[in-house]
């Protein structure tokens, strides 16, 4: 499927730019920051409600930035950026994440452990030198019980290793462009940490636990949302329906989403809808009906090896006698 041949996306996408402001997704932006005060001033008198609220609105929070990334709500890169500027999830710098996920969309790279930037793949390699114990980790981590109870952990740290080992490998602009980055996330963290300690009298510690709870959630959609498949198209999945679909932004709808990044979040289900049968032979039949589904096959089941399927290591060398 060509993503200009179907007359609707066209139309939709001409109604967005028309537009020039997606309406919606400014909305969902201000939701989403409202909840997540109203979550943090809640904390004093219910802590047990104030946290699982905290963890959703930073979970929509990582998706609106992902809607930002891909020219949503503006036209303009600069404004997107502002509007979710603020990191509620602590971790990650916004021009880290954009740069990495933009790379994961050039789309015959996808799975690809050495070149896409998302895959929870290993290369062999990579892989045969990690301590017993790490591998056995990896192997918990690939199934969906691990995946949510060990994955953030194991994502924040190889997410950290390689942001350190970019920063001391990388010259000239490519040093300078990490180093605003981190720099501008720092900035962002002051106000959140500030508003974290003075506004919601919360415990630093209180409040990464639901980060790590929000991790967990988007581990959840994470999962599943690429295989190693021959066709390209065969590599990414369709979830049908979940009620977490609006903490996603549709992003379930993975497909539609990698072959329509024009569109926005609440346009996706329209696009689905509309040819159906077509993005199911696309890839392949690789789809979900919910979450539960994904539940039921891999909660303790690996879903995918941890090594990617097409990487062989190298023989071990061998010792002159």
């Amino acid at each position: 499927m060509n993503e200009h041949t179907h007359a609707d996306f066209e139309q939709a996408l001409q109604r967005t730019q028309r537009a020039g402001i997606e309406w919606p997704t400014v909305l969902m932006i201000a939701v989403c920051l409202g909840i997540w005060l109203a979550a943090g001033l809640l904390f004093a008198d219910a802590p047990s409600l104030a946290v699982p609220l905290l963890a959703l609105t930073i979970a929509l929070h990582s998706s609106l930035q992902h809607e930002a990334i891909h020219r949503h709500p503006t036209r303009s890169a600069a404004w997107n950026e502002a509007l979710v500027f603020p990191p509620l999830g602590l971790l990650i710098p916004y021009r880290r994440y954009r740069e990495t996920h933009l790379a994961h969309h050039l789309d015959s790279r996808i799975t690809d452990p050495h070149d896409d930037p998302e895959s929870f793949y290993w290369a062999a390699e990579n892989h045969q030198r990690q301590p017993r114990v790490v591998r056995l980790l990896l192997a918990w981590n690939a199934t969906l019980l691990g995946r949510v109870m060990i994955g953030p952990a194991i994502a924040t740290v190889r997410f950290l290793l390689a942001e350190t080992r970019l920063g001391l490998a990388s010259r000239g602009a490519e040093a300078r462009e990490w180093r605003k980055a981190w720099a501008l996330h720092v900035l962002g963290i002051i106000p959140v940490l500030a508003a974290i300690h003075f506004l919601f009298a919360m415990p630093l510690l209180t409040y990464l636990a639901a980060v790590y709870l929000a991790m967990a959630l988007l581990g959840l959609r994470g999962f599943c949302e690429h295989r190693w498949a021959a066709a390209t198209d065969a590599r990414t999945v369709i979830v049908e329906r979940s009620w977490l679909g609006w903490l996603f932004l549709n992003n379930n709808l993975h497909l539609v989403h990698h072959k329509q990044p024009h569109l926005p979040w609440y346009a996706l289900p329209a696009a689905y809808r509309a040819h159906r049968a077509e993005w199911l032979a696309l890839n392949e039949g690789y789809v979900f009906t919910g979450y539960s589904a994904v539940l039921r096959a891999f909660a303790l089941r690996a879903k995918e090896p941890v090594v990617h399927p097409l990487d062989v290591a190298p023989p071990p060398k061998s010792r002159a006698s």
